[in-house]
């Protein structure tokens, strides 16, 4: 396939980094850095052009008249969007792929309804788009996701959100901690379920069997049927759902967004620092309480009664900001600090320290990306630890003969080494990976924990459907 990126950005060239790693790739990125770009093509076999990507002419240049796909993917959504109308009118790019940050684009003219389900705007149609990234609202969502579940490091949901994917720290007061596998399972809840996928202890994986037993410290990853997952929370950790103080430093759209879906249930605060936006945030929301200073104004949090605040959120666009007010806000007495930080490095350096939880954007954002160019029907592609490993729900196609999954049981079907089913939707029902007696059925909607990506092209080559198929 020939993919023309446009943005040698830390999301570019992460996805142009992922897809050379495939085989049958050729990529072409663009983008005005050439210093971004001499980087890039140093360790990277891919070509790359110097120029503006809503350029005609540079479009030209890179090949745009025989791609197949356009991801573009720079900071500014009007190149974004420009290139795509070109690349679908002039070039006839068959699938184009945008980044929007605004919701003015993303979101004009459509109902709460249609937002639910991921239609696209008129003003995207519009532009040529035939997908979009959306990553303020990518953010948001898992933002809410450990708001709601309050143990949680990150919450994944999968099959249209009959399905999630949990990660949790086990403390010394958890009912899991002690226990192996089998008497976790045997204590949830009847007519419940869960499959604990991997457990992470000191950063080293441990692929659970019934008898491995759950160590204070361990995070633990496990799917569940969503309508079942505060359930299986309770039964696993201790859980005090009632915590609903939250203090959010940054008005920006994260920050708005974030407030606006949840000031109904939560008791929230917002810290912005430009007076005009606190004094436009004060209109927009009704319950939130917006005050105006700085996140680390140690008298501010400390007037604002940060030691009975149950999650702190450090959301601002500055990850030096975001760190020193995270810190400070644990430190001062905060029982949760979460915080969004950009920079890969920072990433590494704060995760596992006194911030709770680290959000990366990029990794959210190219997650997205990646359930568009990877072969096979993917759903949903979530990095895990950081990109060591993935998260991957694959929608099955074919019959017996054209696919290498359809009327198998998950026992007869040899899957890469570090590939693991955790879960099968099929329509409403949602199955535990571990029943190995199951037959893969046409239109299932597997989720799979990879723990090696580098068998991610195996995975790819399985679930293909034979050219029989089409035919």
């Amino acid at each position: 396939m020939k993919i023309l990126i446009l943005g040698s950005g830390q999301v570019g060239s992460t996805i142009a980094h992922e897809l050379v790693a495939m085989s049958n790739h050729d990529i072409t990125i663009v983008d005005t850095d050439d210093n971004a770009l001499h980087n890039i093509s140093s360790h990277l076999d891919v070509q790359t052009i110097i120029g503006n990507g809503a350029s005609p002419v540079v479009m030209e240049q890179a090949g745009a008249n025989d791609t197949d796909m356009l991801l573009a993917l720079t900071r500014s959504d009007e190149t974004n969007l420009v290139a795509c109308k070109m690349a679908a009118d002039i070039f006839n790019i068959p699938s184009r792929i945008a980044r929007v940050r605004s919701s003015d684009y993303s979101e004009y003219g459509l109902s709460s309804e249609q937002l639910q389900e991921e239609t696209l705007s008129g003003s995207l149609k519009a532009f040529g788009v035939t997908d979009s990234i959306h990553p303020e609202q990518l953010v948001t969502e898992h933002f809410i996701g450990l708001l709601n579940y309050v143990r949680a490091l990150q919450v994944l949901p999968f099959a249209h959100d009959r399905v999630k994917m949990v990660t949790a720290q086990a403390k010394s007061q958890d009912d899991i901690t002690g226990k192996n596998i089998q008497q976790i399972v045997d204590a949830i809840p009847e007519h419940t379920d869960c499959q604990i996928c991997a457990i992470y202890r000191n950063n080293r994986q441990i692929v659970p069997n019934a008898d491995t037993h759950i160590e204070e410290g361990d995070e633990i990853c496990f799917v569940v049927n969503s309508l079942h997952l505060e359930a299986v929370m309770r039964s696993m950790f201790h859980y005090d759902n009632s915590r609903r103080r939250v203090m959010i430093a940054g008005g920006g759209n994260i920050g708005y967004r974030l407030a606006k879906q949840l000031e109904s249930h939560f008791n929230i605060k917002i810290i912005e620092s430009n007076i005009h936006r606190a004094e436009w945030l004060a209109e927009k929301l009704d319950n939130a309480l917006i005050l105006h200073g700085s996140a680390s104004d140690e008298n501010l949090l400390s007037r604002e009664y940060i030691d009975e605040i149950d999650v702190f959120c450090a959301i601002t666009n500055d990850d030096e900001n975001n760190i020193m007010s995270a810190l400070l806000a644990k430190n001062l007495g905060a029982k949760r600090v979460i915080a969004i930080i950009n920079r890969a490095r920072y990433v590494d350096l704060i995760t596992g320290n006194q911030i709770d939880i680290v959000v990366s954007p990029h990794l959210i954002t190219i997650g997205s990306v990646l359930a568009h160019v990877r072969r096979g029907d993917i759903a949903a592609v979530y990095p895990l630890r950081r990109g060591a490993a993935e998260a991957i729900e694959v929608v099955i196609h074919g019959d017996e003969k054209t696919s290498a999954l359809v009327g198998r049981k998950i026992s007869k079907i040899k899957f890469p080494s570090g590939c693991y089913v955790a879960a099968i939707v099929r329509d409403e029902d949602v199955i535990m990976g571990r029943n190995h007696d199951h037959v893969i059925q046409e239109n299932d909607h597997l989720i799979f924990f990879v723990a090696r990506r580098r068998v991610l092209h195996e995975l790819e080559k399985l679930i293909q459907v034979k050219m029989g198929f089409f035919g």
